[in-house]
């Protein structure tokens, strides 16, 4: 096969016009003015005439040299796979039909069709074929399971181009327009079984609307990429330019071979395949499924099936009918392969679209453990689970039948809390987005069985992170800057949680959600409610009861207290924020002054080098500094504490310490999930330039961080960039620009209801 679509040769028909072409301008075929011409080599010429593939630029090249300019009536619309694929039979002219659309500038096309034709399956060997790098999204079976467009956006730049995301749909959109434009590779994007999310006009359901954005990027002609949406209905926004694909079913031909292929080959005489191919529609999941039934039933006898179960099974049933009919048959020859075909319909296959292995051993309680995998195996042998590389998902028809029939079962909770103990148990520490999205997954099986204590022990449970630290997964999302997920997540229990830790944990995960999205009065408020949880915990326990729940109820006191005195020097109310955070130290004094205080005086040695209490800011950030290991970062330090550091000791003139303390937070800063913390590093270098004279430096660094903080949408750091950018331009004499970055950075403060910071720019505006 061709090195993807990049890769492309001419027809026989091409050819001739090429030749004609070239003896018009009077070159032989391998003319040096013509491989010349076309920036290439005379290679490369032979073998386009040889009609062997060449990078599609080249081709271009090569035609444009001899004035072709539609070089679309020259390339062969269609490279035919040298390997032939057993399992997919029957479908060369659709490959053929949907290449030649994507030669025609097709940008979306919708692949329309019934339930188990076969269209997830073509679009996918489409992409292969084509040697695509293809994402995958999967809606979810009911409406109100649908992933969020906006969830879907931030996972497709965590995961699969290492962006990070910004605060917005729309800036998220326009960065992955960025990354669709500017990949090498030609991407592909499969969006599977759409039909969930229209309505009865073929428009989006109207809590998913933002979807036709998505879909707006994704037709842009400017990008390198081909999306193919499935779907049993029609597609009907008129703000998208799609194109559409009916699939109908396979011929009788595509049956026998892909039967042949298992050898299921039926007597000449015998009319039981043509029979079941038409009473089918030629349905190509129909034709997968009943072939296992025949080999692990029949031993491969095609009319003792046909001969039992022609009657179950009539010519105008669909697809669903025989799945129903297919659970019905499981339940009576093979009992635990049924039961563990219902309990698979527990899981979501949505945010992680495939389980492990160990999630569908988890499932088997009853089974002996030496007979599980042969379960398994049961269930792929019938095609009633779809596997590769080790995972397992099952076919969005199959889902439906087997979670309805869970519910029914009385095995509804068990089967959820199992799969909910694998999730959790499968991810000890959180390495990445991935990690983070798997523990998640114990979330939704909670909320489902209405246990929502549980559902919050999920995310404020304590797991290692990459640095060996301990930390909540509420706390590993919002780092990494999925915030809209975990929101949602949290939003949904949090009026269903009884009051106590776990409540308070929540607001207060909220609360830091709300703070770096620079909401801050909201983050405020929930940290006060927080705290308001926790010390009433606290008052009916009692203060002498010093177990771990009094404990941890302390420090969501403590941090709730320092969340607010970090809004507070967000909002600019310095004396205010002092005497917070003198709070959380005075608390600190009461666990462990050592292991917890840090934490705030990062903030209040900053604070009073802002004051000109520059004694006491020395002393603070003096013993902070001591305490600094040569190598790594305790749990008391993080990225952004530093900064507050490096900053500090800007303000006390000590630039060289500064220096070194900005070496150590960069480090980390490249290392860190935090998507903020590498910005804020650049933004304090920039000031230490200012301080050193060198303006070019400070303003190019200035620059860099105002680009990354308008892209991730951090209102709050960005209008402080914008502020730090306007002072310096004020150094080096530049008028009109450090108005326009002072203006720029008190609409940003009046936007945020902070008006002392507003005050505080109109104080430096003053000197210009």
């Amino acid at each position: 096969m061709a090195d993807s679509v990049r890769s492309v040769r001419a027809s026989t028909q091409g050819l001739e016009l090429v030749d004609k072409a070239r003896r018009k301008k009077g070159w032989n075929k391998y003319a040096d003015i013509w491989w010349q011409a076309a920036h290439t080599s005379q290679a490369t010429l032979k073998r386009f005439w040889r009609r062997e593939p060449i990078q599609r630029d080249t081709f271009i090249n090569i035609c444009q040299a001899v004035e072709l300019t539609s070089w679309q009536d020259i390339v062969d619309r269609y490279l035919p796979s040298t390997e032939p694929d057993p399992n997919f039979v029957g479908r060369d002219e659709a490959i053929a039909q949907l290449h030649n659309m994507v030669n025609q500038a097709a940008k979306i096309i919708v692949i329309q069709g019934e339930g188990g034709v076969g269209k997830t399956r073509l679009a996918r060997k489409y992409f292969e074929n084509q040697g695509f790098k293809f994402l995958e999204l999967s809606m979810a079976t009911e409406p109100q399971n649908i992933i969020s467009v906006e969830s879907v956006v931030e996972e497709w730049l965590w995961r699969d181009f290492d962006e990070q995301p910004g605060r917005t749909l729309g800036i998220n959109l326009q960065r992955l327009k960025r990354k669709l434009r500017d990949e090498t590779r030609r991407i592909g994007i499969l969006i599977d079984n759409l039909e969930t999310a229209l309505d009865g006009y073929g428009q989006f359901i109207e809590s998913h609307r933002h979807y036709v954005e998505l879909l707006r990027v994704l037709a842009d002609p400017t990008i390198y990429s081909v999306t193919l949406i499935t779907s049993r209905e029609r597609l009907c926004e008129a703000n998208v330019d799609v194109n559409f694909y009916m699939l109908k079913g396979l011929e009788e031909s595509a049956w026998r071979q892909f039967f042949a292929s298992r050898n299921i080959n039926p007597n000449p005489d015998s009319a039981a395949l043509s029979e079941i191919c038409r009473a089918y529609g030629g349905n190509a999941k129909a034709m997968r499924i009943i072939s296992g039934v025949i080999r692990a039933d029949f031993e491969c006898e095609i009319d003792a099936y046909w001969n039992v179960s022609q009657d179950d099974l009539l010519i105008e049933q669909e697809l669903e009918n025989l799945v129903v009919s297919q659970f019905n048959r499981l339940q009576e020859i093979d009992p635990e392969a049924y039961r563990l075909l219902c309990r698979l319909g527990c899981y979501r296959y949505q945010d992680v679209p495939r389980v492990p292995i160990d999630g569908l051993l988890c499932l088997l309680w009853d089974v002996p453990e030496s007979q599980r995998r042969r379960v398994v195996n049961s269930l792929r042998a019938r095609s009633l689970v779809e596997c590769r590389q080790g995972e397992y998902w099952l076919h969005p028809v199959i889902l439906t039948e087997a979670s309805a029939r869970l519910r029914l079962s009385g095995e509804w909770e068990t089967a959820n809390r199992k799969a909910a103990d694998f999730w959790t148990n499968s991810v000890n520490t959180v390495q990445g987005t991935t990690d983070a999205l798997r523990a998640l997954e114990a979330y939704y099986h909670y909320v489902v069985i209405e246990d929502f204590e549980q559902a919050a022990d999920v995310i404020i449970r304590q797991r290692n992170n990459k640095w060996g630290t301990h930390e909540s997964l509420g706390r590993s999302f919002y780092k990494r800057g999925l915030l809209k997920p975990m929101t949602a997540a949290i939003t949904e229990i949090l009026n269903k949680v009884n009051p106590g830790y776990r409540l308070a944990k929540l607001y207060h995960t909220l609360g830091a959600i709300c703070w770096l999205k620079g909401e801050i009065h909201q983050a405020i408020s929930y940290c006060e409610q927080s705290r308001e949880i926790a010390i009433a915990c606290l008052r009916t326990m009692g203060q002498e009861d010093e177990n771990e729940t009094v404990k941890k109820n302390k420090l969501i006191v403590i941090n709730s207290l320092l969340t607010t005195g970090i809004c507070q020097i967000g909002c600019w109310e310095l004396e205010e924020a002092v005497n917070t955070l003198r709070q959380v130290v005075q608390l600190c004094e009461e666990l462990d002054y050592e292991k917890y205080a840090p934490s705030a005086l990062f903030y209040l040695a900053f604070l009073n080098s802002c004051l000109e209490r520059k004694q006491e800011a020395r002393e603070i950030a003096n013993y902070l500094y001591n305490r600094l290991p040569e190598e790594g970062l305790p749990s008391w330090v993080t990225e952004y504490r530093l900064f507050y550091l490096l900053i500090t000791y800007k303000n006390l003139g000590e630039i060289e310490t500064s220096f070194e303390i900005y070496q150590k937070d960069i480090f980390y800063a490249d290392k860190s999930p935090y998507t903020q913390a590498k910005t804020k590093a650049l933004i304090g270098l920039a000031q230490l330039y200012r301080e050193q004279g060198k303006l070019k430096e400070a303003v190019a660094c200035h620059e860099e961080g105002i680009r990354d903080l308008s892209e991730i949408g951090a209102k709050l750091d960005l209008a402080e960039a914008y502020f730090q950018l306007a002072l310096t331009h004020q150094t080096m004499g530049k008028v009109a620009q450090s108005k326009e970055n002072f203006e720029k950075a008190i609409k940003l403060f009046q936007e945020m209801q902070a008006p002392r910071q507003v005050e505080k720019v109109q104080t430096a505006m003053e000197s210009l």
